[in-house]
């Protein structure tokens, strides 16, 4: 059994380069024994794809529209190219990780309910007992944001579902009781009225934030993501991955961003 608390961090393609060094922190980490359970997007990715393809993409409030041909180059995508690269360049740097999606041992089901986004799940539900054995054997799962549709009716194409990457990790680390849900994205944190970056808020301020139109476009998710986590997780943070060791900062008490709490 791990005796460290469980760390979720929510990766992003724009937050992974050449230079970075968040895998190299992942990496460090593990080495340390802290149990670390990986969730990642992959949307720039996604949508390089669908642009070769001529497949046309289209955003909701942030949210990819999915249809039927946008969800087989999604799960191919997320679940198998960056996936296993992910799972690579852990190795190489010799951590041990083992590549999965929300699909794999039904860690992650969803419903499909708001049908203006297509093929996108909500309402999720997580059972991680799939994660817990990989961590308790040495293991870190990094899990693509694919899930099985909850509600089979075996008429469906394919019973698979995408979904928001901030979405599936904060349920992740809700069912995990983590104690800390870590954000890396590609700006310093949240930012006021002023565009100046907001050091700590609380569940209510990030309500507001979302109905009043202050936050927008990715951050939404973010926002609403922390308060899905805030259910069992104590703190969320969203900081900047594409600073040097951000990650091992951020564990050491040095981080930069905001911090989210109930």
């Amino acid at each position: 059994m791990f005796k460290s608390k469980i760390i979720v961090v929510k990766i992003g393609g724009s937050t992974l380069g050449q230079h970075d060094t968040t895998i190299e922190d992942l990496v460090t980490l593990q080495q340390k024994r802290v149990p670390v359970v990986v969730v990642h997007g992959g949307g720039n990715a996604v949508t390089d794809w669908l642009t070769r393809l001529n497949i046309p993409t289209r955003f909701v409030q942030g949210l990819r529209v999915t249809d039927s041909d946008t969800l087989r180059v999604v799960t191919a995508v997320l679940a198998g190219l960056i996936n296993k690269e992910l799972v690579s360049e852990i190795g190489k740097r010799g951590g041990k990780a083992v590549g999965i999606s929300g699909v794999d041992g039904l860690v992650v089901t969803g419903k499909n309910k708001n049908r203006e986004l297509g093929l996108t799940a909500e309402e999720l539900t997580c059972n991680p007992r799939l994660l817990r054995v990989l961590l308790n054997n040495g293991y870190m799962p990094v899990i693509a944001s694919i899930c099985l549709n909850e509600e089979l009716t075996g008429r469906e194409e394919i019973n698979l579902l995408n979904v928001n990457g901030d979405t599936i990790a904060a349920q992740i680390a809700a069912s995990l009781k983590a104690s800390k849900l870590i954000f890396l994205t590609d700006v310093p944190g949240i930012y006021d009225n002023s565009k100046q970056v907001i050091s700590r808020i609380d569940t209510g301020t990030a309500r507001t934030m979302i109905e009043s139109g202050t936050a927008a476009g990715g951050m939404i998710a973010k926002l609403e993501a922390s308060l899905i986590a805030s259910q069992k997780v104590a703190l969320t943070r969203i900081i900047d991955g594409r600073v040097d060791h951000a990650l091992l900062d951020e564990i050491e008490g040095k981080g930069k961003g905001t911090t989210i709490v109930n």
